[in-house]
């Protein structure tokens, strides 16, 4: 391409003393050359192109499998692949654009959950693309909206997803477009929808045999049990796919797996457990650098803090997951949402006020990083205040927040709400706390821990 440039300025420093004829027959060269010249150019450019989709497509079965080398790849190029996007934007060329943003699903989801939402919209606005390119598409634009909460966008766009696979398949692609729509109907409160779609996804992972399809089965079945309130059975199911995943070397879906572990024995009121998944998540989340997980566990951690009485800490990985979580274009739904309420309220209690307002902001102003060094090595430890024999005593930190909540006059179910525990674990720490009181009621508990503070 160099040359012809070369020789285009040269014929140009000829035009200058020529007659007309031969100006004329030197012009016409002259404009072949520069017709060479875009052709070259244009070819260039379609080389170019088609090398990025055919590295897209071919990468994007290797993000669950080769997790860390495909985001060291994927980073490096990125800026390339928003130039291709704005041209396919630009000249409506959505069925290119869709086909590679589709295949950057992992990073998207991970890292960039707002500016692919952008790109999404604008592709489909330019042109709707093919049925196959839009089954891809369409699904990742459903997880995308649950991930901002928004489940009536996530099915509208995955009810598409699900139809276009129907249609041009492959069956890989119909159980993933079917798992992320029993997700979403989940979320949406659609029990009887979610199972429908979870039902007919559980078949077809059966056909095929193979990773992606199981494992996103398992993660349908830990959302569907989450939100029905059925520890036993998300806890089975995250284990076995936490296993599965450390098998392939799936990051991103271990890291999901140890989150739904840790939630689950938090709910179970197990909070060394809890903890030992949700740092371990993290760790991963570190090491992937999902933005997104980052937010949850954060979340997280700061409820877990709430609970062991780390009010100050609970506080300001609260408030580092309200930044992150924007930043990451996410935040907590369903069941979720009462338990980062009752952790705020937990750690107001014990701070008061002005002070969890204080550090809570203090956690909105750290960086991402500081907040997960924070989430990572803080350890800290504030005790609940009560009465002169209640600060220490022979009452466990849980125990001694149950005797606190007793002595207000709450009963077993309202307990449980409050700390978001079961009625039945309630119970046994009423129990303890009468035994190693030596106490026979409710009322002699109330009148040891004293008058409620004002």
């Amino acid at each position: 391409m160099s040359s012809l440039v070369d020789k285009s300025l040269a014929i140009k420093e000829e035009v200058n003393g020529l007659g007309c004829f031969r100006l004329h027959e030197t012009m016409r060269e002259y404009t072949n050359l520069k017709l060479q010249e875009a052709n070259e150019g244009d070819l260039l450019q379609e080389r170019y192109v088609g090398h990025y989709r055919t590295r897209c497509r071919q990468s994007a079965d290797q993000a669950w499998s080769r997790t860390l080398e495909w985001l060291a790849w994927t980073e490096l190029e990125i800026d390339n692949i928003r130039s291709i996007l704005q041209r396919c934007i630009v000249r409506a060329d959505a069925q290119l654009g869709l086909e590679i943003a589709g295949s950057m699903s992992y990073y998207w989801i991970m890292r960039a959950t707002t500016e692919s939402v952008r790109w999404l919209d604008e592709l489909f606005a330019s042109s709707p693309g093919s049925t196959h390119t839009q089954a891809r598409a369409c699904r990742l634009r459903g997880w995308l909206s649950l991930l901002q909460v928004d489940p009536i966008t996530a099915r509208s766009w995955l009810a598409r997803a699900v139809a276009a696979a129907r249609e041009t398949g492959p069956l890989s692609l119909l159980s993933e477009s079917l798992t992320t729509a029993a997700n979403a109907e989940t979320v949406a409160g659609e029990t009887v929808a979610a199972r429908r779609f979870l039902d007919e996804a559980e078949v077809l992972s059966q056909q095929l045999n193979d990773y992606p399809a199981t494992v996103g089965v398992i993660q349908a079945r830990v959302v569907e049990a989450m939100f029905q309130g059925d520890r036993d059975a998300a806890r089975k199911a995250s284990l076995e796919g936490m296993r599965l995943s450390r098998e392939v070397g799936d990051l991103y879906m271990l890291g999901q797996m140890l989150l739904n572990v840790g939630l689950v024995a938090m709910m179970g009121d197990e909070l060394e457990v809890s903890k030992l998944q949700f740092l371990e998540a993290l760790r991963v989340a570190q090491q992937v650098d999902d933005r997104t997980a980052q937010f949850f566990l954060l979340t997280a951690l700061g409820w877990h803090a709430a609970n062991s009485s780390q009010a100050r800490l609970a506080a300001r990985l609260l408030g580092a997951a309200e930044t992150v979580g924007a930043g990451a274009g996410s935040s907590t739904a369903g069941p979720f949402v009462p338990m980062v309420a009752a952790a705020k309220g937990l750690a107001s209690e014990v701070l008061g006020t002005a002070k969890f307002d204080t550090e809570f902001e203090a956690g909105k102003r750290l960086s991402r990083d500081e907040a997960v060094r924070l989430a990572l090595g803080a350890s800290e430890h504030v005790e609940l205040p009560g009465a002169a024999g209640a600060g220490a005593g022979p009452l466990a930190k849980r125990e001694l927040e149950v005797a606190r909540l007793i002595a207000e006059g709450m009963t077993n179910k309202q307990i449980a709400a409050r700390l978001f525990i079961s009625d039945r674990t309630v119970a046994t720490h009423v129990g303890h706390i009468l035994n190693k009181l030596g106490f026979n009621s409710r009322a002699e508990v109330a009148g040891w821990i004293g008058p409620p503070r004002p």
